[in-house]
């Protein structure tokens, strides 16, 4: 894998990011660090948590994704130097009162120092806004609904908070997550009004049964030199092909197992019944779901480095085993005609 520059960013990136949201929750900290080494050893450079993390968020876990990466880099001297570690402040409070409830400078800049004691770090390479400050409708939600604004940080209050921590050397870049065209625009527009980092990312879903990255906002990052980090290549493991045949039942996977995943998007029926269309086509043309699924992701232009999620050792060697698989451009065209006829049903 040759790495990769993150917008008009210094920093340099493997097309391939360990996502780490599992840690604290389903995998243990020493199975965290097992996954951890071996994807190092196996030539990942890049690293995403959150200080929510891990997921489903709870009080008694919130943190403890950046904790246990915070240990791994202890036990490891001189291992931070060779990792681009990111990771991301929580908009306002979804649900999650032990959060912030609204965003402001100086809770940027508290949570931003909050999390470099818990990842033992001096410095974050990459500090991404998890969600935005104002009202948008992101997580599933498709309409905007105006009735639902209300009094919230300013884009250049967030950016004149990211300009503090840029100085202070706590932070090397700015990116965003479940951002809107719109979002990206004003981020990249006030930035270069007033001096101001300007945005390197955008980490936004990015999957077989969620392309709406290509509505808009994929020209808007195009033309401005953002680039996408694309989460839940697998969709939430729907695209794995394990639900298949049980459906979101048993003790499969995540979706199975936690009931408040399967209240989100991915939950849906009609993404399931995609994701099932999806991994028949795979198996026809000789791959497995999984393989076909994370091929569209590494092999597509507009995927600077896309984020995979694991639970054991044995689930980080398949998805980076599936590395340098091609799709045909009939395999291609069948991927659109079943995109053409059920849309993103996980948007």
């Amino acid at each position: 894998m040759n790495n990769v520059r993150l917008g008009t960013s210094p920093l340099q990136v493997t097309p391939i990011c360990l996502g780490t949201m599992t840690f604290g929750e389903q995998v243990t900290e020493a199975t965290a660090h097992s996954i951890l080494d071996r994807s190092l050893e196996r030539g990942v450079n890049f690293l995403d948590a959150a200080e929510m993390y891990s997921v489903p968020a709870r009080a008694e876990t919130s943190g403890s994704t950046e904790t246990i990466l915070g240990t791994w880099l202890a036990k490891h001297p001189g291992v931070r130097d060779k990792v681009v570690l990111a990771t991301k402040v929580a908009g306002p409070a979804r649900g999650m009162p032990w959060l912030r409830a609204e965003v402001s400078k100086a809770g940027i800049v508290e949570a931003c120092e909050a999390s470099l004691r818990r990842l033992q770090t001096d410095v974050i390479d990459l500090y991404q806004i998890h969600w935005p400050a104002r009202n948008v409708p992101a997580f599933g939600a498709l309409y905007f609904d105006p009735a639902k604004d209300r009094p919230c940080a300013s884009v250049q209050e967030q950016l004149d908070a990211m300009a503090d921590l840029v100085k202070a050397g706590k932070i090397k870049a700015v990116g965003l997550s479940n951002e809107t065209p719109y979002g990206v625009h004003e981020f990249v527009r006030l930035a270069e009004q007033h001096g101001l980092p300007r945005v390197a990312t955008v980490q936004n879903p990015y999957c077989l049964i969620n392309r709406s990255y290509e509505n808009g906002l994929d020209e808007s990052c195009h033309h401005l030199g953002v680039s996408l980090l694309a989460y839940s290549p697998l969709g939430f493991g729907l695209l794995s092909g394990k639900y298949d045949e049980t459906g979101l039942v048993g003790d499969a996977g995540r979706m199975a197992i936690y009931e408040s995943m399967r209240k989100q998007r991915w939950g849906r029926p009609e993404a399931l019944d995609t994701a099932r269309r999806y991994n028949a086509l795979a198996r026809e043309h000789g791959l497995t779901p999984s393989q076909m699924a994370l091929a569209f992701c590494y092999t597509n232009r507009r995927v600077a480095s896309t984020i995979i999620g694991v639970t054991t050792v044995a689930q980080l060697d398949q998805c980076l085993d599936a590395w340098g698989t091609t799709l045909s451009p009939e395999l291609l065209a069948a991927i659109d005609k079943i995109r053409w006829e059920n849309r993103d049903p996980a948007q």
